[in-house]
């Protein structure tokens, strides 16, 4: 099951307008706010994407709840992980330590570093269906980036600009005012584009040998949470090799991890996941990846992700990306 830490539930809490009722949606994540926040102890991404809906339906300052939520955060407060972005020597290595160690925040986050001859951009992939909540996350997600970033260089660190896959939530200038330069929406990706100048600016606390230790100490979390996480990605990948074949049964995929279909599908469970869900999101990643990456026409790239027809990919598109993939291509160049 795809998992997220708890430190997010009480940041988000700890931004609530006062006299916002909060005690039955901890209650359903099985929280207090009585015992200490501890980074390592994970919640149910789902369930949390469905708490931080319902508080922002009810909060007065719903729109603004996340953007505030990201900018409360600290790099200390991220546990090891926090600590290792902190000591990096530039940004780019702090950016480059979430690439690599991002999964001890929770299996749902990946982020990855992107050249571009725009700058670079620091992207966020988060497992889920693209609910309400999983949006708000995003925006969040987006606003600490920023924060930290901004605490731990030794540079003014200000975006090139800030890409939102969602449409805004309501005026754009909010958006901006926050973070300070160009906000896009409609994108087809959640990042943070920045120059490469700013990202090769010293830390004010960078430092090697100690930058390397909270890594030794990473290490150790990621290969405790790498069984769960290489099974998805194993299977993602052996869909990606044969689409172009057309979708492939369980059975096979099974039968490449020399497995039986029935363990795989009991596994995948375990994490949350059905073989159906692992397919659809093998397409995604692999169409957005060509259509970013390629000038393959729209029917070629609907053949290769294992579509028989261009309408098919164009809906599935569409649901996975709330755009056409034409839109898609145009709106990656933009930004």
């Amino acid at each position: 099951m795809a998992q997220i830490t708890s430190l997010y539930v009480y940041k988000v809490l700890s931004q609530a307008t006062p006299g916002v009722e909060t005690g039955d949606l901890m209650g359903k994540l099985g929280l207090s706010m009585e015992c200490p926040i501890d980074p390592t102890q994970m919640v149910s991404s789902s369930e949390y994407y469905d708490f931080f809906a319902a508080l922002v339906d009810r909060d007065p300052n719903g729109l603004l709840l996340p953007l505030e939520i990201g900018a409360s955060m600290r790099s200390d407060e991220y546990g090891a992980f926090g600590l290792a972005w902190k000591s990096a020597p530039t940004l780019r290595g702090s950016f480059k330590r979430a690439e690599r160690y991002g999964h001890v925040l929770g299996s749902a986050e990946t982020y990855s570093l992107e050249e571009t001859a725009e700058g670079v951009l620091f992207n966020l992939e988060k497992a889920g269906d693209g609910c309400p909540g999983m949006l708000l996350s995003n925006e969040a997600s987006m606003a600490a980036v920023n924060t930290i970033s901004r605490e731990v260089s030794s540079s003014n660190f200000v975006p090139l600009a800030i890409c939102f896959k969602h449409a805004p939530r309501g005026d754009t200038r909010v958006y901006e005012t926050h973070f300070g330069c160009p906000v896009h929406f409609e994108t087809g990706r959640d990042a943070v584009l920045a120059s490469k100048e700013s990202i090769e600016s010293p830390n004010k606390l960078g430092d090697e040998t100690i930058a390397r230790f909270f890594d030794q100490h990473l290490e150790q979390q990621l290969n405790s949470l790498k069984s769960d996480i290489d099974l998805q990605q194993q299977v993602r990948r052996a869909v990606v090799n044969v689409l172009s074949e057309g979708v492939p049964r369980l059975s096979r995929i099974a039968s490449e991890l020399k497995m039986g279909t029935r363990t795989l599908q009991r596994r995948l469970s375990e994490q949350g996941y059905s073989f159906q869900n692992v397919v659809d999101m093998a397409q995604r990643d692999l169409a957005q990846r060509l259509l970013r990456e390629t000038d393959y026409s729209l029917a070629e790239v609907a053949f290769l992700t294992g579509f028989a027809e261009q309408s098919g990919f164009t809906r599935a598109f569409k649901r996975w990306a709330g755009q056409t993939p034409r839109s898609y291509r145009l709106s990656y160049r933009r930004c």
